[in-house]
C-alpha cells in the first residue's frame, strides 16, 4: 500500500493493534504487518522487533499489565522499537506506560538498573528489523502448551505465522546465543547506547 503516512499517524493507540495474552511476539508480528500495509514503505525500515531474554531464561520486567509482582520473573518479553529523527519510541502492548512511550522512560520504569543484578538475571536483547523479523519469524504455538497438550494461554484466533522454510523457529528469536542468525543480539549497556 502506498501512503504518506507515519507509524505514529497510525499506530495511535492499542485498540489500533491486534492483541492476544500472552503471545506478544505474534502481537509485535502484527504490528509490524500493520505497519508495512498502512504507513509510508520507508517506516518499516525505522522499526525492530526486540526480544528481551537471558541464557536462564528468567528475567525481571517492571510495569507489565499480566505481573503485578515486583519479583515475578519471566521467560521473554518482545517489544517494537520505532527509531527516527533522533528519538525512540517503544511500542509494549503488555506495558502499564504509555502508548507508545520513549525508550528513556521505559528503561527507567520497566527496564531499571541492573548493576545489582545476579548474573541469571541481566538481561539481553535480539534486535532485528521489522522487514527481516516479517519474513524469517515463525510460531506454531507449540511452546504455549503444557505436558497435556493444552494451552497454557488461549491462543489468537488467526492463522499460525509462518515463513519460507520453517513453521517453527521461535527459540532461535528468544535465544540469546550470539551464533543464531536473526538481528544482533546486545547486552542492557549495549543496546541503551545504540537506541536510547
Amino acid at each position: 500500500m502506498t501512503s504518506d503516512k507515519t507509524v505514529e499517524q497510525v499506530i495511535t493507540e492499542p485498540a489500533k493493534c491486534t492483541y492476544t495474552s500472552c503471545y506478544c511476539e505474534e502481537n509485535i508480528w502484527k504490528l509490524c504487518a500493520l505497519i508495512q500495509e498502512e504507513c509510508h514503505e520507508s517506516e518499516l525500515s525505522k522499526c525492530y522487533s526486540v526480544f528481551i531474554s537471558n541464557k536462564s531464561k528468567k528475567i525481571p520486567l517492571w510495569h507489565q499489565k499480566a505481573s503485578k509482582a515486583e519479583d515475578r520473573l519471566i521467560d521473554y518479553h518482545v517489544i517494537m522499537l520505532y527509531v527516527d529523527a533522533g528519538r525512540t519510541l517503544v511500542y509494549d502492548l503488555d506495558t502499564e506506560l504509555g502508548f507508545p512511550c520513549t525508550l528513556k522512560d521505559y528503561n527507567s520504569a520497566c527496564l531499571g538498573d541492573e548493576r545489582n543484578f545476579d548474573d541469571k538475571f541481566k538481561r539481553m536483547f535480539r534486535v532485528i528489523p521489522a522487514p527481516e523479523f516479517l519474513t524469517t519469524f515463525a510460531s506454531d504455538r507449540s511452546h504455549m502448551l503444557n505436558d497435556r497438550k493444552e494451552w497454557l494461554s488461549p491462543p489468537p484466533n488467526y492463522p499460525q505465522i509462518t515463513c519460507p522454510g520453517s513453521s517453527n523457529n521461535i527459540d532461535e528469536f528468544i535465544s540469546m546465543d550470539i551464533s543464531s542468525k536473526h538481528g544482533e543480539v546486545y547486552h542492557l549497556h549495549e543496546f541503551l547506547n545504540k537506541f536510547l
